[in-house]
C-alpha cells in the first residue's frame, strides 16, 4: 500500500511540475521602440516602433511617436520578428519517442483522414515550450504514419489545453505518397541500397481509387455516414489543402497530376528533396513545396556534398514558393529552425529572404497569412525580441515573447537547469 501511495505522489508530483502557466491576455498597449524590425515579408525598418493593442498590431513604422500609455519597452540595439511557424511536425503529438506510451501521433489504418490530430495535441508538452526560447511560436501539429495520415491543425505555443491553442482547426490532409524505391531488407537477404518499389503502380491506384470515392461520396445527393469520405471534403471546396509528402521527381509528377484530376484546388509538397529538377511543372502549377531541414546528410550518393544546404536557395531561385520544416528530425530539434534558414544564407541566400522560409512564406503555404507570419498593422502581435541576429545560434538571445499580444514567458525545462547547475558551479567556484 506504500508503494502504491509512492508511485501516486510522484505521478502528482510530475504532473505539477509538467503544468505551465500561459500568459493572460494582453491587457493594456505595448510600445516596442528603438529596434530594428524584420517585417517577414523581405523589408527592414530600421529605429522602428510597433504598436499593439488587444493582440494586433496597430502601428509600425520608423520614428513614429511614442505612446505615453501602457507598457513601453525599449528594444535599441535590438531586433524584432515575426513568430517562427514549425510545419509538418509532430509536436504536442509526441513527448519521449521511446516511449511508447507518450506517442501519439499515429493510428491503425491506411486511409485514415478522419483522423483529427488537434485533439491529441499536448498542450503542456515539455517539448513544445522549450520551443519559445528560439522564437518558434506556432506550428502545426501533424499526424504520421499510414497512407493518409489523418487532419493537422495549426496551434500556438502557449496555451492550456488544445482548445486554447488552436489557430486554424484542420487546415489539411496529410498523404504519404508511395515510393517508386525502397530501402532493402537485409534480414530478407535483400541488398543494403535502394531497390525498386514493385508495389509502386498497384499503391497508386489505391490511392486514386480513395480519391474517386471520396468525391463521389460528396458529389451523392443521399448517403450513410463515412468518416473517411467525409472528412476528404474539405480537400474538394478549397477550404482544407492537402499536403503530400514525397521526394522524388516522378512520385511528385503523379501525385500532383492526380490532385489536379480530382479536383484538389490547393496542393503542398512536404519535403520535395528533387523538386529543383520539376521546379518548372511544380511553378506552372503553382505548388508551394516545405522543403526538408538543410542540417541534413545527402540521400544519394551521387548528389552534391552540401546539397541539402542550399536546395532552398535552388527551389526560390527557380520562382517556388518555399518554406522550411524538419519533419525527418525528432521534434526536439525543430528549436533550431531558425538555424536551418540562417544556413541557406551561407549557401548565398540574402538573409531577409532566408527569414521568409519561416515566417511570411510558411503563413501563405498554410493559409494563415492573414493573421500571421509578417508585422503589419491588423495582425497578430505574434512576434519576439531578439538581441542579436534570430538566424545565428550565436546571437540569437531572446528578451521578450508575445503570442496574440500575450507576453509569454521563456521559462523552460533547459532554462531551470541550466539556473540550478550555474548556481552549484558557482558555489563551488567561491568555496575554493
Amino acid at each position: 500500500m506504500k508503494k502504491i501511495l509512492l508511485v501516486i505522489l510522484v505521478f502528482l508530483g510530475v504532473s505539477v511540475n509538467a503544468q505551465q502557466t500561459p500568459a493572460p491576455p494582453q491587457s493594456e498597449q505595448v510600445a516596442i521602440f528603438g529596434a530594428t524590425a524584420h517585417i517577414g515579408n523581405g523589408e527592414v525598418i530600421e529605429n522602428c516602433t510597433i504598436i499593439f493593442v488587444d493582440g494586433k498590431i496597430t502601428a509600425i513604422g520608423a520614428d513614429l511617436m511614442a505612446p505615453t500609455i501602457g507598457t513601453m519597452i525599449n528594444a535599441e540595439g535590438k531586433h524584432v520578428y515575426p513568430g517562427f511557424i514549425a510545419p509538418a511536425k509532430s509536436l504536442g503529438l509526441v513527448e519521449v519517442d521511446a516511449v511508447r506510451a507518450s506517442k501519439d501521433e499515429d493510428e491503425i489504418g491506411d486511409f485514415i483522414p478522419h483522423v483529427r490530430s488537434i485533439i491529441a495535441y499536448n498542450a503542456e508538452s515539455k517539448v513544445v515550450e522549450s520551443m519559445r526560447p528560439n522564437g518558434v511560436l506556432l506550428g502545426q501539429a501533424t499526424p504520421q504514419g499510414g497512407r493518409i495520415s489523418g487532419t493537422s491543425s495549426i496551434v500556438q505555443f502557449d496555451a492550456w489545453n488544445w482548445e486554447d491553442a488552436a489557430v486554424k482547426t484542420d487546415d489539411g490532409i496529410h498523404l504519404n505518397w508511395p515510393s517508386l524505391y525502397r530501402k532493402g531488407n537485409t534480414w530478407q537477404g535483400e541488398p543494403n541500397a535502394f531497390i525498386p518499389n514493385k508495389k509502386y503502380e498497384e499503391q497508386v491506384v489505391e490511392v486514386k481509387t480513395f480519391m474517386e470515392n471520396a468525391k463521389a461520396y460528396g458529389m451523392a445527393d443521399s448517403k450513410e455516414t463515412n468518416l473517411p469520405y467525409l472528412a476528404m471534403q474539405g480537400l474538394f471546396d478549397g477550404s482544407q489543402r492537402l499536403y503530400i509528402h514525397a521526394d522524388g521527381e516522378k512520385e511528385m509528377i503523379d501525385a500532383v497530376s492526380l490532385a489536379k484530376k480530382s479536383g484538389i484546388q490547393h496542393t503542398v509538397i512536404v519535403g520535395g528533396y528533387r523538386a529543383h529538377k520539376i521546379a518548372a511543372f511544380l511553378k506552372e502549377r503553382r505548388i508551394p513545396v516545405l522543403v526538408s531541414e538543410t542540417h541534413a546528410l545527402t540521400k544519394f550518393d551521387d548528389d552534391d556534398y552540401d546539397f541539402p544546404y542550399k536546395l532552398p536557395k535552388l527551389l526560390v531561385e527557380a520562382g517556388l514558393l518555399v518554406g522550411l520544416q524538419n519533419e525527418s528530425m525528432a521534434n526536439f530539434q525543430t528549436r533550431n529552425l531558425a538555424f536551418y534558414a540562417g544556413q541557406v544564407v551561407g549557401q548565398g541566400m540574402d538573409k531577409e529572404t532566408a527569414l521568409q522560409l519561416i515566417t511570411g512564406n510558411t503563413a501563405k503555404i498554410l493559409g494563415i497569412d492573414a493573421d500571421y507570419g509578417t508585422l503589419e498593422v491588423g495582425k497578430s502581435a505574434t512576434l519576439f525580441i531578439s538581441e542579436g541576429d534570430a538566424l545565428d545560434m550565436r546571437t540569437n538571445q531572446l528578451s521578450k515573447a508575445f503570442i496574440d499580444g500575450r507576453d509569454v514567458s521563456l521559462e523552460t525545462h533547459q532554462t531551470k537547469l541550466w539556473k540550478r547547475y550555474m548556481g552549484k558551479y558557482e558555489r563551488e567556484v567561491k568555496s575554493e
